[in-house]
């Protein structure tokens, strides 16, 4: 029977956000036809310094980005293919961290809208941003980690890591639809990527337009602790291995939200580290039932039967996260001290 201790358990899951799927990469066909969609924003700040982010087509003349990429702006500019095209007007919803700007003669193309909705877990998606002042957009490959449902649609949460400049930026699914906008991360190492849907794109596609220096306002995310959404509650007690908090914060959650499927899962890894396994047993058995993709799930529940001796069907969980994601399965591998050829 092979054992775990909990630290390692906490960098597993949390390696779950960096891991790989078997599946193959967009084709470069797909690639180019996705950067044409994505330009760069230039700020000008009131106080007298500039900022850089990423924003894309979805409509004739109409750029979105990230609301905390532009506020404070006194004028903005988007940049594609090395030309500079001035922003004249602002359409914004502030809470979500969403602004679409009118910049009149882009004559950029419009991305082609997907669904947030119909994301799956364990699914290719591709970003695209001007990360670091890149002149030239960049890309990554990655898959949806998890779905956290708020406000009539999800946030998108994927291995896809970003960096400062890629705000705004596109994410889109392996047909080349736009899916997400690239938004923000988690504070520190192994950190939480999350992206806002394009339901609430567009929702804001047919609303008034104001100026660009309208009065900004503090997105979700920027809000204090206890107005943050349950999905970003959980992620400081996890790095920390703050397994109580994590138990109750997670309760709250379920009690709050009695059919979040990522609820019961941070409940079940509370519970887990806290050596109630039998409980955890139950509630990733209730996730997987949900969610036959959760891949953290299926880790743990390897972890389970390994430990009570239940070495096939600890197997056939790594061959299940072989498909899903070869580097969880390893990482299961190595916890049960199966070594990898």
């Amino acid at each position: 029977m092979t054992r775990l201790v909990p630290a390692l358990l906490s960098s597993a899951l949390l390696y779950c956000v960096f891991a790989t799927s078997s599946m193959a990469a967009p084709t470069d066909e797909i690639v180019q036809k996705i950067s044409a969609h994505v330009v760069k924003v230039q700020v000008s700040l009131e106080n007298g310094g500039y900022g850089l982010g990423s924003g894309v087509v979805v409509a004739k003349d109409q750029v979105v980005t990230n609301c905390h990429v532009i506020a404070g702006a006194v004028s903005v500019s988007v940049n594609r293919n090395g030309e500079n095209y001035m922003a004249s007007a602002l359409k914004p919803d502030w809470h979500h961290d969403l602004c679409i700007l009118t910049v009149t003669g882009l004559n950029a193309p419009i991305a082609p809208i997907g669904s947030s909705e119909k994301l799956k877990y364990e699914q290719p998606v591709y970003t695209v941003g001007f990360a670091t002042s890149s002149p030239r957009p960049n890309g990554i490959y990655g898959f949806v980690k998890g779905l956290y449902p708020m406000d009539d649609s999800v946030v998108i949460r994927a291995s896809n890591a970003f960096r400062m400049g890629d705000s705004g930026g596109g994410m889109f699914d392996d047909t080349g639809n736009l899916v997400g906008i690239v938004t923000v991360k988690s504070p520190g190492h192994h950190a939480f990527y999350y992206n806002m849907p394009v339901e609430w794109v567009q929702a804001l596609v047919n609303k008034p337009e104001q100026s660009i220096v309208s009065k900004s306002e503090l997105p979700f995310w920027a809000e204090s602790h206890e107005k943050w959404p349950f999905f970003m509650k959980v992620v400081q007690p996890l790095k920390m291995e703050d397994w109580a908090t994590l138990e109750t914060i997670a309760t709250d959650w379920a009690e709050k939200e009695p059919h979040s499927t990522e609820a019961v899962f941070y409940r079940a890894v509370a519970e887990f580290s806290l050596k109630n396994t039998a409980q955890a047993e139950l509630h990733l058995n209730q996730v997987v039932a949900s969610n036959s993709n959760h891949s953290s799930a299926l880790y743990y529940l390897g972890i389970i039967a390994e430990q009570n001796g239940k070495h096939e069907d600890a197997l056939k969980l790594v061959a299940a996260l072989d498909v899903l994601d070869v580097n969880v399965a390893n990482n299961l591998k190595l916890a049960m001290g199966i070594k990898n050829n």
